[in-house]
C-alpha cells in the first residue's frame, strides 16, 4: 500500500526518471552532464551521490569506500541510514527529471526500488552515446590508472572527499539557441582514485558462492536437490545456472520465479555482490520426495 502511495506521489509531481547504463568504466559518469543537459534533467543519483547541477545535495560516494564490496553497497544504497538520506533529500527537492547510472538495467531498477521513485521511463546505453573507441579509452583509463569520474566540480570533492580526489577535466560543448549562434558550455568534472583501488579489489570465490546458492535451495524446499551449477562473472554482475532434481508432484515450476528472487535477494544481503541473473533449469523428476537427513547421507 505505502508502494502505491509513493508511486501517486511521483506522479502528481509529474517526475520522470532516465537511466543511463553501462558496463563499468564504460565512461557513464563523464558523459552524464551531456545527458543531463539533453533532456533538460536536473538530478543525478550516481554511485550513492544525489547531485543537482554543480552540488552534491545528499548520499555518501562509494568511491570512499575501503572494501570495494562496500563500494558495491554504497552504489546500492544497501544501508538504510544512507538510503533514508537520499529519498528524504528526493522528496524535499523540486525537479521533473531524474537520471539514474548504472551498471545495468537491474541495478537502476533496484536503485529506484530502493529510493522510493518510479521505474526509468527511458534507458539510455552507453553505446548510444560514445564510440567504441571513446569507451576502449575510458575502460584503459580505469583499468590501468584507475581513475573515476564524479560528475560534480572539483571543488565540492576536495571539500567532501579530499582524500581521494586526483585531478579535474573540463568538457566544452556548444549548444545551439535556435538563432544560428551558439554559446559554449564549460562542464567540469573531478577525477578521483577510490580508496579501495588502493588495496586491491574483494571477489567471493566460486566455491563460496556455490554453497550460499546449495544453502538457498535447501532453505527454499529441502526436497529439491542441485546437481549442477555454472557460475559466470562479468562486468554486469554473476550470473548463475543451477541445475535441479525436483520430486514428482513438487510444484516448483510454478514457483521458479519465486526461487530465483530468493536465491538473488539472500545472496545480495548477505555478500553484497550485485547478481545480473539467475537462470533455473530443472533436470528430472524423480519417484519420491527425498528428506533432509537423506539427502545430508547422499552427499557424504
Amino acid at each position: 500500500m505505502m508502494r502505491f502511495f509513493k508511486i501517486l506521489f511521483w506522479f502528481f509531481r509529474g517526475v520522470r526518471v532516465y537511466a543511463l547504463v553501462g558496463s563499468t568504466g564504460t565512461g557513464k559518469s563523464f558523459r552524464a552532464k551531456l545527458v543531463a543537459q539533453k533532456y533538460g534533467i536536473e538530478m543525478i543519483i550516481d554511485d550513492g551521490l544525489l547531485i543537482r547541477g554543480d552540488q552534491l545535495i545528499a548520499g555518501k560516494s562509494a568511491k570512499k569506500e575501503a572494501l570495494y564490496l562496500g563500494a558495491v553497497k554504497t552504489a546500492l544504497f544497501h544501508d538504510k541510514a544512507h538510503r533514508d538520506e537520499v529519498a528524504k533529500a528526493l522528496q524535499r527537492e523540486r525537479f521533473r527529471k531524474i537520471l539514474v547510472i548504472g551498471t545495468s538495467e537491474k541495478m537502476v531498477q533496484r536503485i529506484c526500488e530502493r529510493l522510493q521513485i518510479p521505474q526509468p521511463n527511458k534507458t539510455i546505453k552507453i553505446e548510444d552515446i560514445a564510440t567504441k573507441a571513446e569507451i576502449e579509452k575510458a575502460m584503459q583509463s580505469r583499468q590501468v590508472e584507475g581513475k573515476h569520474v564524479i560528475p560534480v566540480p572539483a571543488l565540492e570533492i576536495r571539500r567532501n572527499y579530499p582524500s581521494i580526489f586526483y585531478d579535474s577535466v573540463r568538457v566544452f560543448l556548444r549548444r545551439s539557441f535556435g538563432t544560428g549562434a551558439s554559446l559554449p558550455k564549460i562542464y567540469e568534472k573531478a577525477v578521483v582514485r577510490p580508496e579501495y583501488t588502493k588495496r586491491g579489489r574483494v571477489a567471493i570465490s566460486e566455491a563460496a558462492l556455490s554453497q550460499m546458492v546449495v544453502h538457498c535451495v535447501d532453505e527454499y524446499d529441502p526436497a529439491v536437490k542441485v546437481k549442477r551449477l555454472a557460475i559466470r562473472d562479468d562486468t554486469q554482475g554473476y550470473r548463475i545456472t543451477v541445475v535441479l532434481e525436483v520430486p514428482f508432484g513438487t510444484k516448483l515450476a510454478s514457483n521458479a520465479h519465486a526461487l530465483q528472487e530468493f536465491i538473488v535477494d539472500n545472496i545480495e544481503r548477505f555478500t553484497g555482490i550485485l547478481v545480473a541473473e539467475v537462470n533455473i533449469v530443472i533436470d528430472r523428476l524423480t519417484s519420491r520426495r527425498t528428506s533432509s537427513k537423506n539427502r545430508q547421507r547422499e552427499r557424504l
